[in-house]
């Protein structure tokens, strides 16, 4: 093996040790692991270290994916997913379990703007759970199906995790945000159809009756009261319909060549940023005061993500100077192993290593070579990061050390250890098989 991948094994252990073992924070971790790989440069030290953080400096996923998590705490702080909640309530409500298929929407609809399987797990949790058990759902399941969930903060696009893939030094060359985009929703949503199958099996094998009437809005009543809180979203929409043909056709037809140089990374979070603002405009703070508690509560958030994110697009670009890509490529065409099994094989390790760590550490860690792995066996680039994406959103619902498994069954206030084996066989196995299908071509994108 060539020393770019002893210096991937050996940043993977760092991550590993430091925030799974010590269990100091993932963004201390991300920025020893760089230190690490920059050590194998030997007396290259200093150029390795500076060409990773010029790249890091230079790149605009690390805006979009702060941009995001600052879009996902203002539609949490300002009640604007306790609305969404309400509307879908007085539509799913009347249904046997339905309050597991709220819970279940509300995680699709937060995963992309959350981008996190703990924000999930205790936003969701904290409105649905209590009212799951209210409607005759147990408390271990409830909790159970909100840690399951969980995952889906990194499989739906747009999420950090997607961020900090597309911006390895494998992925970059080759794919960009554009052309993952859609690709990436589309496999997201294979995971959240399957949820619903979930919640559809549990609620006529436990017998799950229907929440009371009392408990419902009519939803021309729950319509009058939150609709708005849904046109946050328009800035994801409208952003991704001016990728399609009709709307490249549009944009250029308004700026010329500059539509090119559009970018939806960019203009998603700006979008829905404003959007949100102008949805909730009477519930922002209106002086300086109440601004500064705001911006501060969220301040821890952006100390470890965005260390997270950056060390980890600087590790990348640094893997890549020592010549990461070729070496990875190499050693996967030896195998010769057809494109089924070095699927199954990569879908396991991202699996395992997800389990200690969060989706993110784990894109963070061995995205890109897992991307390499399933390129190099004829996988296309687009299906490959999707299934990439979709391995690692395991790790809400991998025992014994996933957040969210934690947050739900203290909300639940059960013990955690009841959900475990139920979170194994109806979450990870599925989702690493579901990935696995996505890599293949079996389930399309």
């Amino acid at each position: 093996m060539g020393i770019a991948v002893w210096a991937l094994i050996a940043y993977i252990a760092i991550i590993v040790v430091w925030n799974g073992v010590l269990k100091r924070n993932i963004g201390e971790a991300m920025l020893i692991g760089f230190a690490g790989v920059c050590l194998f440069g030997g007396t290259r030290f200093f150029e390795l270290a500076w060409a990773g953080l010029a790249e890091a400096f230079a790149e605009e996923v690390v805006f979009a994916a702060l941009a995001f998590v600052f879009m996902g705490y203002l539609l949490t702080k300002l009640g604007l997913i306790q609305e969404q909640v309400t509307v879908l309530n007085s539509v799913f409500g009347r249904l046997r379990g339905g309050a597991g298929y709220v819970s279940t929407s509300a995680a699709a609809l937060l995963g992309g703007p959350s981008g996190s399987g703990s924000g999930i797990s205790a936003s969701v949790g904290s409105v649905t759970i209590p009212w799951m058990i209210r409607s005759n759902w147990r408390p271990d399941l409830a909790a159970s199906l909100v840690a399951g969930n969980a995952g889906l903060g990194i499989s739906i696009p747009p999420s950090s995790s997607m961020f900090l893939l597309l911006g390895s030094a494998a992925v970059a060359p080759v794919l960009t945000a554009d052309q993952l985009f859609v690709p990436a929703l589309v496999g997201g949503l294979w995971t959240v159809a399957y949820r619903f199958v979930v919640v559809f099996l549990w609620v006529r094998r436990h017998r799950i009756a229907a929440t009371d009437a009392s408990d419902l809005l009519p939803l021309r009543a729950a319509l009058r009261a939150g609709w708005t809180s849904l046109l946050v979203y328009a800035g994801i929409l409208v952003p991704v319909l001016m990728t399609l043909d009709f709307g490249v056709a549009l944009m250029e037809s308004r700026v010329g060549e500059a539509a090119d140089d559009i970018s939806i990374v960019v203009w998603i979070p700006v979008l829905t940023v404003l959007a949100t603002f102008a949805v909730a405009w009477r519930r922002l703070p209106r002086t300086g005061r109440a601004w500064s508690e705001l911006l501060g509560d969220m301040a821890p958030r952006y100390a470890v993500i965005g260390a997270t994110l950056f060390f980890a697009f600087a590790a990348a670009a640094s893997l890549g100077e020592l010549g990461l890509v070729d070496q990875l490529t190499a050693i996967m065409q030896a195998l010769d192993a057809p494109a089924f099994v070095i699927a199954t094989l990569v879908g396991l390790l991202l699996v395992v290593i997800a389990a200690p760590l969060t989706g993110t550490a784990t894109i963070a860690a061995v995205g890109g070579v897992a991307f390499s792995a399933l390129t190099a066996a004829g996988i296309a680039p687009a299906a490959a990061a999707t299934a990439i994406l979709v391995f690692a959103s395991t790790e809400g619902a991998s025992p014994p050390g996933a957040a969210p498994i934690y947050i739900a069954s203290g909300i639940a206030q059960v013990d955690p250890a009841r959900t475990f084996g139920r979170l194994i066989v109806w979450f990870v196995v599925p989702t690493l098989v579901m990935g696995v299908l996505i890599a293949v071509g079996a389930l399309p994108i």
